[in-house]
């Protein structure tokens, strides 16, 4: 058995705990504004705030008759429906590019990894004519549209890779005892694509939830604002509230790192090789 140094294990311990303390002093930093007080950014290069208080975090729930609950709930609806249209279109699609031999397929897959070459805003005029034309300016209807055939290229194609993986014997055996395509498409390949998808639904869902350039575009009224468009507001022409900007950052951060953490076993998981083990 091989043994390691102990001075060689103390510098690996070292280099861990740099490398960890560098990913950690911005955060630490973010959580010592949400805490602090003052709405001055602070220029102590401590990252523990001096004196702790949760005025910010009060101040967000309770400013303009509590509209932040209105707008958390809105953010809520448009990154779960966002979610769960990228999840059923892309998988649908995904299995039909993998699986089948159609004309215009190569096509198709090229036009899809062609969108992803251009940024989101390029497409903001284009997309706003659209919406105006359809009333849905200034609508979670129409944002979650947008969204949700935004995203659906990658997750088309991140799918598909993973679909390529999962063997053709599964299907045949499936074939030979009677299943139908969509028996063999919502029992077979979808469970053993879970990994795929969880990854495919938390890309959808942290685009919807994070994006912020299209929502201020398309979005005018308060009461349909998301929360990304309510932490720019925090951010003025000649002042920053930097104590409530912290603690909406923290807010928002929050549903997202619940995901992961619940989510991180499917993560990693491949079921592929259990299915067709033995």
């Amino acid at each position: 058995m091989r043994t390691v140094s102990l001075p060689k294990v103390m510098l690996t311990h070292a280099a861990l705990i740099g490398a960890c303390a560098v990913v950690l002093y911005p955060v630490l930093w973010v959580i010592k504004m949400a805490l602090s007080p003052s709405q001055a950014f602070s220029m102590s290069p401590n990252p523990i705030p001096t004196e702790v208080t949760l005025q910010n975090f009060v101040h967000l729930f309770t400013m303009q008759d509590g509209l932040l609950w209105r707008q958390l709930l809105n953010s809520i609806i448009v990154s779960g429906a966002t979610t769960l249209i990228g999840v059923i279109l892309a998988s649908t699609a995904a299995y039909a590019f993998s699986r089948f031999r159609f004309p215009g397929r190569t096509l198709g897959m090229a036009g899809f990894l062609i969108t992803q070459m251009f940024p989101g805003v390029v497409m903001a005029i284009p997309l706003y004519i659209l919406l105006d034309k359809l009333g849905l300016l200034n609508s979670l209807t129409g944002l979650i549209l947008v969204y949700s055939t935004s995203s659906l290229p990658f997750c088309v194609w991140m799918l598909k890779g993973y679909f390529d993986t999962i063997p053709r014997d599964l299907e045949e055996a499936a074939v030979m005892d009677g299943a139908s395509q969509w028996l063999i498409f919502t029992q077979i390949m979808l469970p053993l694509a879970r990994p795929a998808m969880v990854v495919t639904a938390l890309f959808s869902f942290m685009t919807a939830w994070n994006e912020f350039i299209l929502a201020a575009t398309f979005l005018t009224d308060d009461k349909m604002f998301t929360i990304p468009i309510v932490l720019q507001r925090f951010v003025g022409d000649y002042s920053t509230q930097w104590g409530y900007f912290a603690a909406g950052a923290i807010l928002v951060s929050l549903p997202v790192m619940g995901l992961f953490f619940k989510l991180q076993k499917y993560l990693i998981g491949g079921l592929t090789a259990g299915a067709v083990k033995g």
